[in-house]
Order: structure tokens, then sequence, then C-alpha cells
């Protein structure tokens, strides 16, 4: 196990900021995983999985931890269902892949998200009507304090919207290594509600889709209004679509009728951030090399050498603005560092 000092993370992180870690090291096996917790050379620890929802702020005095454990499984299997382990350092599309290439349904609207398996439960991660809690089944984890290793049902991991057991109480304190799936094998119970999905498979003339045709609609889409981190840094989507009581969304109508919205409950009312982003003016604008993409106002950018500081200076102004100009919060889903 090689422990590096002064670590450059521009490539650990989807937004590329160039800034250091003191202590790195990347384990491939729980094994390493615990000797580096173990031997940790520093107090302060960071666990760094794919990158994909954070934003460093600056040089990282810490021991980082990057989880880099491989490997795809099949634990059991009946004429209809399949139970898959996934460890936490698979990327989370190439898993998504893999699932479809085998036809196990439940996971092909979560094509495309950025990131890796470990790092999905923390933030429930969802996009088209699906979440990952909708297949969950289990994950396996080590308690940083004791090393001990325990595993975490779906109750036990109170999944709500972008939210989990990982993100409250448990934080800091667990590291995933493994997340267990239960996902279809026949009978597929797709989801294609979503407007740019029915759109999507008419232009293609798809009257009844697999759940590879769903998987190409939903790459098809977010290609299209998100950046390749790859080529222009990004994180996915910086914030939450927030949700209001009725008192605030009636208030919120009255002022902008036109704005699009989803009723969860009688008392609980989704609004698009993107909108409410856009609405503010935001979209497509750039200081300096931080900006907000031209195609999806939800989305925050690194034109190539944005600090961490410049891009959440830029989340501020754009909170601060929606909330003057609506009277609603939008909460960062991206974690801040």
């Amino acid at each position: 196990m090689l422990v590096e000092e002064n670590k450059s993370l521009k490539n650990y992180n989807t937004f590329g900021i160039d800034c250091n870690a003191r202590y790195f090291v990347s384990v491939e096996t729980i094994a390493e995983l615990k000797q580096g917790l173990f031997k940790k050379p520093s107090e302060a620890l960071f666990i760094l999985g794919g990158g994909s929802n954070m934003l460093l702020t600056g040089n990282l005095d810490a021991f980082v931890l990057h989880i880099n454990l491989k490997g795809i499984e099949i634990l059991k299997e009946t004429e209809t269902e399949v139970f898959v382990k996934a460890m936490a350092g698979e990327n989370w599309h190439d898993f998504v892949q893999y699932c479809i290439l085998n036809d196990f349904g439940g996971l092909e609207n979560l094509s495309l998200i950025p990131g890796n398996v470990g790092t999905a439960p923390i933030q429930n991660i969802g996009a088209y009507g699906v979440e990952l809690k909708d297949t969950f089944e289990s994950c396996n984890t080590v308690e940083i304090e004791t090393l001990n290793e325990r595993a975490f049902t779906k109750d036990e991991c109170a999944f709500e919207y972008r939210n989990s057991i990982f993100k409250n109480e448990a934080k800091g304190k667990y590291i995933i290594t493994s997340v267990i799936f239960k996902l279809t094998k026949k009978d597929h119970k797709t989801s294609i509600s979503y407007g740019d999905i029915q759109k999507n498979l008419a232009e293609r003339n798809i009257q009844n889709p697999t759940i590879k045709d769903i998987s190409e609609a939903v790459i098809a889409i977010r290609q299209a209004k998100l950046p390749d981190p790859k080529v222009l840094g990004n994180s996915g989507s910086f914030f939450k679509n927030p949700v209001v009581d009725s008192e605030t969304f009636q208030e919120f109508r009255r002022n902008f009728p036109e704005a699009p919205f989803y009723e969860l409950s009688p008392t609980g009312f989704k609004i698009p951030a993107g909108w409410l982003i856009e609405k503010a003016g935001f979209k497509g604008q750039r200081f300096g090399d931080a900006g907000v993409h031209k195609n999806q106002a939800l989305v925050l950018v690194n034109y190539g050498n944005a600090t961490g500081a410049e891009i959440w200076q830029l989340a501020m102004t754009v909170q601060k603005k929606v909330r003057e100009m609506t009277g609603i919060f939008i909460e960062p889903e991206v974690n801040v560092f």
C-alpha cells in the first residue's frame, strides 16, 4: 500500500479542480482499506470515491483514502429476479451497462449518471422517475472507528429524496464497500412517463421499449443537456430540486403561474431548480472560468482553471438571487469541502 504525499487531485474530481491531498492512498481490497484506516498518517480522514458529487474549495490537509474496490458478482437468481453485487469502486454507468447487456432491469433510467457504485446510496441517486432505493437490497460497509464490517438493509438506510442515513447520523462513520441490487430478469417494470423519454422513443418509432431502448433514450437526453466531465469540468446537477409546502407553493404560483412543478402530495410540491436558476438569468452565464451551463442551468461548470472557491462563490450568488426573486431556497446537491 503506497502512501503518496502532496498528491494532486485534479484527475480525481469531475470538476477538475487542481488541489492537493496531504496524504493519499488508493485501496483495491477490503484488507488494504482496513490497513489504511489502521495506519492512517493523519487524524483527518477524507473518503474519495468517483469524485463526482463534490466540490473541493482548497487543498485537503488530510489523509485521502481513494476507494478503488472492483468486481461484479451475481449472488443468486430465480426465474424472474437476480441479486447482483457491485463493488464500491465500479464506475456507475459501466455497471448499469453491464446490467443492460445481461437484460437485468431496474437501473436503465439511471444511465450515464457520473460517479461510482459506492457513493450512489449516500445520495440515493435518481433520474427520470427512478431512484436507487427502488432496486437497492443492501450494502456492505466497514466502520471507520472499529474496522468492523456491517451490512445495511434498505430500511436501515432511511432513503429519502437525495438523502440517506449516510448523510445524517451515519455520516463519516462508515465506508461503503459494495452494494447489492435486486433486479428483474423478465417482465421489467419500466418507467417512461417523463416527456423527454417518450419524445425520444417516439422519434425512434419505438412503441414497446426494451430496457436497452430506455437506457439509450436516457443517454441521448443527458448527452444533449449535460456536459461530459472529461471535456468540461462539472459535477452534474449542483442543486436539488426544492420541495415546498402548499402555502409556499401557492404564493410561488401566484407570482410565477407559468412555472413547471410536480405534486408529490397534497402538501408537497417539487419545483425544478433548473427553471428557477434560468428564471433568475444565470443560464449560460460565465464568470471567469466558473459558469452556469448553456443547456442546463442546474449544472455549474469549470471552463478550465476555476478554483473550487470561485465555483462555490458562484453557487452562493445563484442561491441568493433565486431566493430574492422567487422566495425559494435551493440547496446544493453537491458536497462542498
